[in-house]
């Protein structure tokens, strides 16, 4: 969830006063904040949704230590699948696998016509960003959508699929969520009996420490995956792949 980019300097997106919905209410000119990903307020004022892509552009930021934890659970066979909710990228920036990740909102790593879902070039879309220009099919004149989930649109298939494979888990780590959404609210209950489940979140979420083999460390992402590693042995690794 948005706990884990917080520490690399992303807002999230619906925190009072500071999210990214809320603190870029005024300069986009929005009705309500989450209106800048809504199909039908894109189709009049794309810019905002422009503006979030430029901001959140591949290099823009450094993966945290949450995410390279990510990617030595991969380098070590662990990961069976990592399923997020935010469309940063910063999975793919630690080398996290296309077949080992789920982007259940999708992503900024590509774009495509809003009608016909021609994929859009990703170099003329890098330039209209910087540019602050207009991205548009010459041929049918029709807007360019980043890949990410809009209000109102069906999560991709691949996640429905996916998640049959969290009943197949030893061990499901949540980290940096409220689980209150759907589909996630009912993630905590997909893991069969006998797996463990651990939340680490700065407040409790889907029940979780409820039962036995339910753990939830209570703080920020980034300190409690350094806290398993430590447990786990694997500190000095950790340090070197987030390095």
């Amino acid at each position: 969830g948005a706990g884990i980019f917080t520490s690399a300097g992303i807002q999230d997106f619906r925190t009072l006063d500071t999210g990214l919905y809320y603190s870029n209410l005024q300069t986009l000119n929005l009705p309500h904040p989450e209106a800048v990903l809504h199909t039908s307020f894109f189709r009049t004022n794309p810019q905002p949704v422009y503006n979030l892509a430029k901001s959140l552009h591949p290099g823009q930021f450094t993966p945290t230590v949450t995410h390279a934890f990510i990617s030595l659970t991969a380098k070590k066979n662990l990961l069976h699948k990592c399923f997020t909710q935010n469309i940063d990228m910063l999975e793919h920036a630690v080398g996290v696998l296309p077949h080992k990740l789920i982007e259940a909102h999708g992503s900024f790593a590509g774009q495509s016509c809003i009608d016909c879902h021609t994929e859009y070039p990703a170099d003329r879309m890098r330039k209209h960003l910087l540019a602050g220009s207009m991205p548009q099919w010459e041929t049918c004149t029709r807007l360019v959508k980043p890949n990410i989930v809009f209000f109102g649109e069906s999560l991709p298939r691949e996640f429905h699929i996916g998640l049959r494979m969290v009943e197949e888990a030893d061990l499901v780590i949540m980290m940096g969520s409220s689980l209150s959404g759907d589909p996630f609210v009912e993630f905590p209950g997909q893991a069969r009996e006998g797996a463990v489940r651990v939340l680490i979140n700065n407040e409790r979420a889907g029940g979780i420490g409820g039962r036995v083999g339910s753990v939830h460390l209570l703080g920020g992402c980034d300190q409690g995956v350094r806290r398993l590693a430590e447990e786990l042995g694997w500190t000095a690794e950790l340090e070197e792949v987030w390095r």
